[in-house]
């Protein structure tokens, strides 16, 4: 974890994905999301505010960005895990699967923002995730548009990689409405391959 309880995932997943659909941006946004300092652990709150403020006035690169950066960090969540974990995983059956995969998403969530907490329910192939404490969604103003597309991305990117198809859609942000952040997880088992 950087100061603030933020994870170099976050930090490092953001830094990747401005990288690849803003190019041209990538030196504003390197003066927050420096690398040097994402090494030493150095990179606080105040400074990804800023990324995260100035992404959102980007309009819709803010969008792309932060669902590049969810994929990024569920990749990089499930190449962390050990080969065995990986084999079990894709070895259940998809209701286990399901769950066991969520788990992973609730750590991927807790490793984004300390502060932040997920649980993630589960019923006839229906998860309802809600998030507590999302930086994505701090802001003074309400917004027009959902904040947690890192997150929505991030389910959908994790369900992917254990053959199962899943559509989540953001059904409530906290920096659109006061409240929570919920996404409905829709899950499918991707078709055996031959």
């Amino acid at each position: 974890m950087t100061e603030g309880g933020i994870g170099r995932l976050l930090v490092a997943s953001l830094h990747q994905g401005v990288a690849d659909l803003l190019p041209s941006r990538q030196d504003f946004y390197a003066a927050w999301l420096n690398p040097a300092n994402l090494r030493a652990g150095r990179i606080g709150l105040a400074p990804l505010a800023a990324v995260l403020s100035f992404l959102r006035q980007e309009g819709l690169p803010y969008t792309l960005v932060t669902a590049r950066a969810g994929e990024y960090a569920a990749e990089w969540t499930v190449g962390g895990l050990s080969d065995l974990k990986r084999r079990l995983i894709h070895a259940a059956p998809p209701p286990l699967r399901m769950v066991l995969v969520g788990w992973i998403a609730r750590s991927l969530v807790r490793n984004t923002y300390r502060p932040s907490r997920m649980e993630l329910r589960w019923k006839s192939g229906r998860g309802e995730a809600v998030i507590q404490g999302s930086i994505f969604c701090e802001v003074r103003d309400p917004v027009e548009l959902p904040l947690c597309e890192y997150y929505a991305s991030a389910i959908r990117r994790l369900m992917q990689l254990f053959n199962l198809q899943a559509e989540v859609v953001i059904e409530h942000c906290r920096g659109v409405e006061a409240g929570e952040c919920r996404l409905a997880v829709l899950v499918q088992p991707s078709p055996v391959q031959a």
